[in-house]
Parts: structure tokens; sequence; C-alpha cells
């Protein structure tokens, strides 16, 4: 009698394990995203700017869930926010949970408008697209979208330039931002900026060789190998240097970036001054931040930590074993999860 008690036991709990597999693979069925790609006006004559919108098909989201990222110094948004690794791209989950998510190109990077000076030779012209219009144009994006949903305020997201940009930007305009991510933050330097060789133009030319060192910069040589996810550059870098149309006219291949970025860091954060004041910023803010970043050392994301002094709320997380792109490598996942930790929460009652 107790064989025949035992036997159906572990009958009955295999076949609720079965049906817990079965439960699973089928939700685990990716959700369908809808996506929409838009040119806005950047309230500037000529000067069109690339918006990527993505949120589950058939919802709208609820006015907290509406995040807008915004890019750095060399490469466009789309081909890091939206590349996708292993079926899904970081824009992707963050959709698949809800949120009503948008990239923008400021000028000069992307899909976005290059303005006049990327036609000619750069030495014909001075940096141009600084921190100043980086700012305007992504509060053109923010303002397409306030208008679009019919909300007062959006959560932005900043990746290294695109933390000055975004920063900034909320400094003037907290009534506009409901809470503030900075991926990568860039802050004063302890050594000072090195002097060009020849005065800065109005763009630089960047090739792939030189975006895989840059990126593998400062990583000890046995841990690059199990960095990057397989294929993951060779997708990014295709994509990024397809965005330019005048890549393929260099041999080897050559993409754009504008100048504007280098003057503005080399006259603040490379000569001991901030570019902006973060103090000014009231709205809950996120410091993410990996530990092998060699462009913007950790010490950079604790200053500019410590001159957040009016927030209602901040936090500075520092990720393991991952670079200034940790977004696209091994440790991705968990940047996805501190980043909805913090979108997710609400905000403390006494601070609302």
């Amino acid at each position: 009698m107790q064989s025949r008690l035992l036997r159906f036991f572990f009958l009955s709990v295999a076949t609720f394990l079965a049906g817990i597999s079965l439960l699973s693979s089928t939700n685990a069925q990716e959700p369908k995203l809808e996506a929409t790609d838009t040119m806005i006006p950047s309230g500037d004559p000529g000067i069109e700017l690339f918006v990527r919108n993505k949120h589950l098909a058939g919802q709208t989201s609820s006015p907290d869930k509406i995040l807008l990222f915004v890019h750095g110094a060399t490469y466009p948004a789309e081909t890091a926010f939206d590349l996708p690794i292993e079926g899904m791209s970081m824009m992707d989950l963050i959709a698949s949970r809800g949120y009503d998510v948008y990239l923008v190109d400021v000028r000069g990077y992307g899909h976005s408008t290059r303005p006049p000076e990327m036609s000619q030779p750069p030495e014909a012209n001075k940096p141009i697209v600084s921190t100043k219009v980086a700012a305007h144009d992504l509060g053109a994006a923010v303002d397409y979208i306030l208008h679009k949903r019919k909300v007062a305020k959006i959560n932005v997201m900043g990746w290294s330039w695109g933390t000055s940009i975004a920063g900034s930007y909320t400094a003037e305009h907290n009534d506009k931002v409901e809470k503030l991510v900075l991926y990568a933050p860039q802050w004063i330097r302890n050594e000072p900026a090195m002097p060009p060789a020849k005065p800065l133009g109005a763009y630089r030319l960047v090739s792939m060789d030189s975006a895989k060192a840059r990126w593998l910069k400062g990583v000890a040589p046995d841990k690059q190998a199990g960095l990057i996810p397989p294929g993951v550059f060779e997708a990014w870098a295709k994509a990024t240097w397809a965005t330019d149309p005048d890549a393929s006219k260099h041999n080897p291949p050559m993409l754009r970036a504008p100048n504007g970025v280098l003057e503005d860091s080399a006259n603040s954060y490379g000569s001991g001054k901030a570019l902006y004041d973060p103090g000014k910023i009231t709205v809950p803010t996120l410091l993410l931040h990996a530990e092998w970043d060699a462009d913007l050392p950790s010490y950079q994301a604790q200053g500019y930590f410590a001159h957040l002094t009016h927030t209602p709320y901040k936090r500075l997380i520092e990720l393991s074993e991952g670079t200034h792109t940790v977004m696209m490598e091994k440790n991705r996942m968990q940047f996805f999860h501190e980043l909805m930790g913090f979108l997710d929460e609400e905000r403390p009652l006494a601070l609302k």
C-alpha cells in the first residue's frame, strides 16, 4: 500500500512539473512589439531628427512608463540600443516590460540630418554639434513625445556624452523629466586633456578597427575573448557604419562623427571645469557604470554623484566585468535588471 502511494505521489509530481515546463515554454514566446521610425523637426531650418519608438502591440503605456534614450559622442542610438542580441535588443527588453520606449539621434548622427559642414573636408570648418546644440535636439524629441502621448513628463536616459546632453537638459527642464538615468556619466577628469595634434575640424573619421580597440581598452587579455557575445561586434559595426552614406567612399570604411563633443570636453571636463551644474537636477537620478570602463573611469561617476545635491534620491551602481559598452556585453542583463529596478519603483510617498 505504501509503495502504491509513493508511486502515485511521484507520478503526480512528475505531471505537475511537466505542466509547469509546458507553461514556461508557452510563456517564453517573445511578446509582439510595434515599431515606428519618424523624422521630427529640430526647430532649426533644414534639420530633422530620427526618432524610433517601440511598445507592446495594441497597448498604450501609462504616463510613468515612457523612456527616451540618447546616444554618445561617436555612434548613433539605434545600433546600440536597438541591436538584437540573442533575439532581443535592450530597447526590445524594456518595451516588453510595458514601456513606451524611444530613441533619438541628434543632428550629425545616424539617420538624422547631417549639417552641411559634414559634406565638406573636416578642416574646412570648426567643430560642429556642441553639447548645447545636442541638448536642444533632445528637447525637440522630448516635446514631440510629450505632445504625442499627452503627458507632462517622461523618463530620460543618456549614455556617455549622452549623459551630458541629458543631464544639462534636465538641469534646465526638470519639469519635463520624471526620472533621469545616466549610463557611463561624463565628468571632470583627474588628468588634463591632451592637446590635439592639429586643430579640430568639423568632424572626425572613425574606422571599425579603432572602434574595436576602444571597446576592449583596459580589459585584461584573458577576459577579452568572452566579453562580447559572438558576432555582436561585427553586427554592430556593420549596422553602425551603414548609417553613414559616405562611409563606403573610404577604404576601409570610415564613419563621420561631429567634433563639437571633443571641443566641449577639452574646454570643460579636460580643463577641470564643469560643463553644467548637476546640483540643478531635482529629479530621481540613477548612475550606471561598469568597472572596466576606460573611456570614463569610475572616479568620474563618483565625482558626478557627489554633485547631485538636490535630487530627491539618487543611486550609483557599479556593474562587474563590463566596459563603456556593457549594455551590449555578456553582463547586459545586470544592466537591464538595475535599470528596470529604478524605473519600475514608485517614488516614496513623501517625495511625490
